[in-house]
């Protein structure tokens, strides 16, 4: 022990005035230090005589000698200070060379990778510090991505996807709602009869009645309110389940139809029929359908896609982004629809909030080109994807309009919220919001500084940027300006009924056997039958609406 080793030894070792020893070894020594197994050399007969160095009686082999109470050793406190107990307890990490020998003796610690801002310039203090490992994101094996995986920044954080659960969990429950609402109205979950539906759900009244998009319940529809004869005629009603025009099933009025508070009927005004006030304006039918399915073919196709891409596309970006990409991708798919689509036409599902879904899956790849294995056989798969999704939309029933706009509002919104694309960002420098600098998906470290959050410092966000970064946030802004700006333009649209696109409605439809005419609102007499192809809006007064 070492205080034993004091009072035993001869005073006449610790009163040499010459030796400073308080001082502690700087220098590497190849010599084991003393523990309660060894000995010094000069105690065990190994040297000629013992050093002259004194000891303290304050000082224990238990000592931490980092911080020197006095001035700087000289060469000979240097040399002498290797053969006492103030050995050199610094650790310098795996490999130093000035480890210790005994392996024993170097304690591995762990590396320190999440360091606060500035720690590796403002700190002097690396005493117990190991050399920080360089972070990765979204690396596979080689540093490269591999089929399938994200590599967009954050792509590798973990993260719960609260919005797809939470839009799942209602999507489920409204669709539950659906069959329930049909079995009440019709007697069955499942439509049957007078035709089938083969989605293998509610019929298209039902939906209209929850909150279909369907234009005659949003505004003044051209072929309703100005219809010419002032009897006007009857639409069939939720829970009919015939065709036969003299059925009461048949003889319902619009608000009934629509159902969620009704509308204004109309007041048959012939030509002036279209400036008819109040006219319906269930406006939040451009949102209801998101949420809304036409059966489970239908729910089981979009749940699949959302809760696989989906959910990986919110963990990569974080649910406020997904949200905003989601929904919009989404209302502005409606919006769309209802400008181009087939005038009657009822439309509903999440296609198109997930084709915005794809379209950030779109922008992962090119984001995170240069750090893929095979860039180029992903993107052919990709492309092969959507060509194929849009080539089903053009199938009967199917509101492809939906899912080309909330493809395009997919693009546009993600390039505006999303981080900057990789090889960007190893230009412009870190520009996710305030914390410590990041690796780059490559692996290679982005030395930067770390920006403020905007609404924590909105001044100090935008200070020292460079101007590629400038000039990357003035396109992200640009497209912002540009959807809010066609979405003004179609609703305007929408509300004025100027659709003069006769060939738009070929990029939802296949023209054979009639499926270019499916959904087009025409009023015939009810005794003229054979032209129905979808469904009947009948009436009592010897007229039927119908969508053919």
């Amino acid at each position: 022990m070492a205080a034993n080793d004091y009072y035993n030894e001869p005073s006449s070792r610790y009163n040499n005035p010459h030796d400073n020893h308080y001082e502690p070894s700087i220098a590497p020594t190849t010599n084991p230090p003393p523990s309660y197994h060894s000995r010094a050399a000069w105690q065990t007969g190994q040297t000629d005589a013992p050093p002259t160095a004194p000891a303290s009686p304050f000082e224990t082999v238990f000592d931490d000698h980092v911080y020197p109470s006095q001035s700087r050793p000289t060469l000979n406190t240097v040399s002498t200070s290797q053969q006492s107990f103030a050995h050199d307890t610094r650790y310098h990490g795996p490999g130093s060379p000035d480890a210790s020998p005994i392996g024993a003796d170097d304690i591995p610690l762990q590396p320190h990778n999440k360091l606060p801002s500035g720690y590796m310039n403002e700190s002097n203090d690396h005493v117990y510090d190991t050399d920080p490992t360089p972070r990765t994101r979204g690396t596979s094996k080689g540093g490269r991505l591999g089929f399938g995986e994200l590599g967009m920044l954050g792509s590798k954080k973990k993260r719960i996807p609260f919005m797809v659960y939470i839009f799942t969990t209602i999507q489920i429950a409204v669709f539950i709602y659906e069959l329930v609402k049909a079995a009440q109205l019709t007697g069955s979950p499942i439509q049957t009869t007078p035709s089938f539906n083969p989605m293998i759900g509610p019929s298209q009244e039902v939906l209209i009645n929850l909150g279909s998009r369907y234009s005659p319940c949003m505004k003044n529809f051209d072929g309703i309110q100005n219809y010419p004869d002032s009897a006007g005629f009857g639409f069939r009603c939720p829970n009919s389940t015939t065709n036969d025009p003299e059925s009461s099933t048949n003889k319902c009025t619009l608000s009934e139809l629509c159902g969620l508070g009704g509308v204004p009927n109309p007041k048959w005004l012939g030509a002036d029929g279209l400036e008819q006030t109040p006219a319906p304006n269930q406006w939040f039918r451009f949102i209801t359908p998101i949420f809304l399915h036409a059966g489970f073919v239908h729910l089981g196709f979009n749940m699949l896609l959302q809760l696989t891409m989906g959910r990986d596309i919110e963990v990569a970006i974080g649910s406020i982004r997904f949200f905003m990409v989601y929904m919009s991708a989404g209302i502005f798919g409606f919006v769309f629809s209802g400008n181009f689509a087939a005038s009657g036409l009822s439309s509903t599902g999440a296609s198109g909030s997930l084709f915005g879904v794809i379209a950030l899956n779109l922008l992962d790849l090119l984001y995170s080109w240069n750090e893929r294995r095979k860039p180029g056989r992903e993107l052919f798969f990709i492309l092969v994807e959507i060509i194929i999704s849009f080539v089903l939309g053009l199938l009967p029933g199917l509101d492809n309009f939906a899912h080309i706009g909330g493809f395009i509002v997919g693009l546009c919104v993600g390039i505006s919220v999303l981080h900057s694309p990789n090889f960007l960002r190893t230009r412009i420098g870190e520009d996710h919001f305030g914390g410590a600098s990041y690796a780059s998906v490559g692996g290679s470290a982005i030395t930067s500084v770390a920006f403020p959050a905007f609404y924590r410092n909105p001044v100090g966000f935008f200070k020292g940027r460079k101007p590629l970064w400038w000039a990357w946030w003035l396109i992200r802004a640009g497209f912002v300006v540009l959807v809010v700006i066609v979405f003004i333009v179609l609703v305007k649209n929408f509300y004025s009924n100027q659709n003069h696109c006769s060939w738009c409605k070929y990029l939802s439809c296949i023209p054979v056997n009639g499926w270019c005419d499916i959904g087009n609102f025409k009023v015939t007499p009810a005794e003229d039958t054979k032209a129905a192809r979808d469904f009947i809006i009948s009436s009592g007064l010897k007229r039927t609406a119908r969508i053919f």
